[in-house]
């Protein structure tokens, strides 16, 4: 093993000689054999775990193991998954920072976007610590190719870590010539108004060379904009906002992740569709040397925002949503009242699964509405909506 790689042995994802091991306590697992026999009905273990030992790398696993499964689970689970990535490169390499919809879902199928358009190779996915309950499910992300980002720990340990971070993203595209994959923020967009958070674009350039600007040139981000029809885990994060707003302070536990890991995965979504904007390097080079740091982590975080907001794909329960919330029906031309309706019966049954015992009808009602309004909110107040929404 490359020992400038072992420097990242806490955070990064297995190298060849290390997964047998993380195979054998996979398979042994009791948790992971009910994860695989609910994934995958009616094929027997013995061949599940024989065609997961024939992976020798991690790429291996995600094209020969994962891609099966997740074509399945769209077949069940959405009416489809499609990706836009003409304005790359297939021979690049490239950051995506996109907004954060599900836990799970957001990088995984982007692994099978890449795969399906021909990239040669997928990502490597930034996995928060916090979502790592077992062993099992650090084995399986760190054969997904994940890397962990260390939320766990003292100011003087997550500095530290954010910078160990941050090298090893330069060292996996400019010396394991890879993608990553990170959401534009920590934790998802509760209400979907996805805005990146400078803090990111200021833990990439504690890593590389040369002035902020150069070393977030060596990233070469890409803007990559997540639609889901639908979320769900929209009746979960309303819940979530209804507790804060009783209890300040209130705190999500492992089992609340779990939760909404299973829920994101095996929930109806609808359509989905990734759209990747243009690489922000020629916009990055082009900017003044002598900008300010701060302004500058301003800038490319505003410049990551329109790329996203003009990505989204929107559907008629956004347009939809955005008229409840915000415009008076002045976007009714954009759906049928036979598309209305089923979308105000949805938003109903979601709230009816919301289990508080005091629940706020109204305000979760509100929640999830303004979930669904605000990428169409974005897109058409950045006057970037296109002619072509499917």
């Amino acid at each position: 093993m490359d020992e400038e790689l072992r420097r990242y042995d806490a955070i990064r994802p297995y190298e060849p000689e290390e997964l047998p091991a993380a195979f054998d306590r996979l398979l042994a697992d009791p948790q992971f054999r009910a994860v695989l026999a609910y994934a995958m009905p009616g094929v027997p273990f013995e061949a599940l775990a024989e065609k997961m030992r024939s992976c020798k790398t991690c790429l291996e696993f995600q094209v020969e193991f994962c891609h099966k499964f997740l074509d399945d689970l769209l077949s069940k689970a959405s009416t489809g998954c499609s990706m836009d990535c003409s304005a790359l490169r297939k021979q690049g390499r490239y950051t995506f920072v996109s907004n954060h919809r599900d836990i799970v879902l957001d990088s995984a199928l982007l692994a099978l976007q890449l795969i399906d358009a021909g990239f040669g190779t997928t990502c490597e996915i930034a996995i928060g610590d916090n979502l790592l309950a077992a062993q099992w499910i650090k084995d399986l992300v760190k054969l997904n190719k994940s890397f962990i980002v260390e939320r766990s720990a003292s100011p003087r340990e997550m500095l530290a870590g954010s910078k160990r971070m941050a090298e090893y993203m330069h060292y996996v595209i400019g010396r394991k010539h890879d993608n990553i994959w990170i959401a534009q923020r920590e934790g998802r967009a509760k209400d979907s108004d996805d805005r990146t958070q400078p803090a990111v674009l200021k833990m990439m350039a504690m890593g590389g060379e040369g002035s902020a600007a150069e070393r977030l040139l060596q990233m070469h981000i890409v803007p990559l904009a997540i639609s889901y029809e639908y979320d769900p885990c929209d009746y979960l994060k309303a819940k979530e906002f209804q507790l804060k707003r009783d209890n300040p302070g209130w705190k999500k536990t492992k089992a609340d992740d779990v939760l909404s890991m299973k829920t994101g995965i095996v929930g109806f979504k609808g359509r989905i569709h990734y759209h990747c904007s243009p690489c922000i390097d020629e916009w990055l080079g082009g900017l003044d040397p002598a900008m300010p740091k701060g302004r500058l982590f301003d800038a490319v975080a505003r410049r990551i925002d329109a790329g996203i907001h003009s990505g989204y794909r929107l559907y008629p329960c956004n347009y939809v949503a955005a008229d409840m919330v915000k415009y008076g029906g002045s976007l009714s031309a954009r759906y049928t009242e036979r598309e209305k309706a089923a979308f105000v019966d949805y938003v109903e049954g979601q709230v009816a699964k919301v289990d508080l015992p005091d629940r706020d009808d109204g305000f979760i009602r509100e929640r999830i509405l303004t979930m669904y309004a605000n990428p169409a909110i974005n897109k058409l107040e950045g006057g970037m909506e296109t002619k072509d929404e499917e």
